[in-house]
This record gives C-alpha cells, sequence and structure tokens, in this order.
C-alpha cells in the first residue's frame, strides 16, 4: 500500500520521494540515479554548445541567417567565475540594426545542453505565434551569455522587444529546462524587475513550446499596451480557463447542496 500511495504522487512530481531505504542507506538503484542525474547537471552546466550545428537549425527556419556573439568571459571558467563578464558583449559590430517589433537572442546560459534540445522547436513555436502580428529581426546566437546581455543585443538590433531564450540552471531532476526573459524597450541596465520570465520549458516533462509561445504573446501584448514589461504586467493567458474552472465547481456545489 506504500509503494502504491508514492507511485500515485510520482506521477505529478519528478521530485525524489518515497525513495525507500535498505537499512539505513538508499536502495543502491536510487543512489546510482541520483550520481547519474548529478553527472547529467555537470555535463549540462560544462559541455558548451556546439555553435556552428545549432547555426545550421537555424538558418533551415527561414528566420534569416543568425549572427553569432560572445560575451566579455573568454572561456566556461570564466563565466561560471565572473557572472558580469557574461552580461557585457564581446564585439556587436556584426548585428544589423533592423528595427524590428520582436528580437530573439538564443542564449546558452547555465545549461548550453537545453538549447541544443529545445531551441530551435521554441524558436518555431514563438515566431509561428508572433509572425503574422509583428515583425521579426534575424535571431541571434548569445554564448557565454547571462540574461543582460540581451539588452545590448537589443539596442543593437534597434528592435522593440527581446525575448531572451536562454538555458536554465540544471538542477537533479532537469537538466535541459529553457526559459524565456522578455524585456520591452530594451537597453543596457536594465533590471531583473523590468522583464518578465516564463522558465520550465522542457516538453514533455515541462512547459510545451505552443504553451509558452502563447504566453510569450500574451506578455507581448501586454507590455505594448502598458507600455514597459516587469513586475507590473502580468500573465493572464490562464485567466479565463481559470474562471471556467471555478464557475464549474461552484455548478457543481450548488447541484450537490440541492
Amino acid at each position: 500500500m506504500a509503494q502504491e500511495f508514492w507511485r500515485d504522487l510520482r506521477r505529478n512530481t519528478q521530485a525524489r520521494i518515497g525513495l525507500g531505504r535498505t537499512g539505513d542507506a538508499l536502495p543502491t538503484s536510487e543512489v546510482l540515479a541520483l550520481r547519474a542525474a548529478h553527472a547529467a547537471a555537470r555535463d549540462a552546466v560544462h559541455v558548451p554548445l556546439e555553435v556552428d550545428i545549432f547555426a545550421e537549425q537555424i538558418t533551415s527556419m527561414g528566420l534569416g541567417d543568425p549572427v553569432t556573439v560572445t560575451s566579455k568571459a573568454a572561456d566556461r571558467s570564466e563565466y561560471l567565475r565572473r557572472p558580469d563578464l557574461g552580461r557585457l558583449p564581446a564585439d556587436l559590430s556584426g548585428i544589423e540594426n533592423r528595427g524590428a517589433d520582436i528580437g530573439f537572442v538564443l542564449a546558452d546560459g547555465l545549461s548550453p545542453r537545453a538549447l541544443t534540445d529545445h531551441g530551435a522547436g521554441l524558436l518555431a513555436a514563438l515566431a509561428e505565434e508572433l509572425g503574422d502580428r509583428y515583425t521579426l529581426a534575424p535571431p541571434v546566437i548569445a554564448t557565454q551569455a547571462r540574461v543582460a546581455l540581451g539588452d545590448h543585443i537589443a539596442a543593437a538590433l534597434g528592435v522593440r522587444t527581446v525575448l531572451v531564450i536562454i538555458g536554465e540552471r540544471p538542477g537533479l531532476s532537469v537538466a535541459d529546462s529553457l526559459g524565456i526573459y522578455l524585456t520591452h524597450e530594451p537597453r543596457p541596465g536594465r533590471t531583473d524587475a523590468e522583464r518578465n520570465c516564463i522558465s520550465n520549458i522542457h516538453p514533455p516533462d515541462g512547459l510545451t513550446y505552443t504553451d509558452a509561445a502563447r504566453v510569450v504573446a500574451g506578455l507581448v501584448a501586454g507590455a505594448r499596451k502598458l507600455g514597459r514589461s516587469g513586475v507590473d504586467l502580468k500573465d493572464t493567458s490562464r485567466a479565463v480557463g481559470l474562471t471556467a474552472d471555478t464557475s464549474a465547481i461552484a455548478a457543481a456545489l450548488e447541484n450537490q447542496d440541492h
């Protein structure tokens, strides 16, 4: 009965729960699984993005030839030790001012693996969701990148809104999760309070590309109406569904009373 209880809970979470024990220790299988997850997380941080292969994938999508830039962090080791350098561009001379509505920055972040696994699929969903309503600048691939590097890139692109698609910090449950950071009217010096984040994008276990793109579309529209992004801009994409659920529950309770 205990195993049945934990098995049902595990269907709803990737957390390590109800692992059991052998004597005073975890079962050997769970110890090995934990070590494997730790190794995968370390690899996700340290294995670099294969830029040429990834650039070919992005080029084939027909959104324009991507430009590749890097931060002032010279290598992965310095990137991890000096977050400040990851926020500053080494050279943006290859970026052309497009004056588009939306710019995309595909950043390796703390999990280049996440960008390799999900970057192209997520970008395709975003382009499909936004392409009919807004002009899109060709994507920019950024390596050794932190989120704020996107502000410098966006200023060079001349875009009104920037979407930084970046590999999130890997954990022991997920090593390939992407996040999207949306900044309206981006410029160097913007703070995290002036951005909106959609995180945990890694289908099939996390947020799907389509759902993430739908949330982004709502936030872009809201930012343009509000004139800014950040703490004043809220995701209301699920408000209708939540209202419907509440109404259904209320109706069910009313019928039960009768």
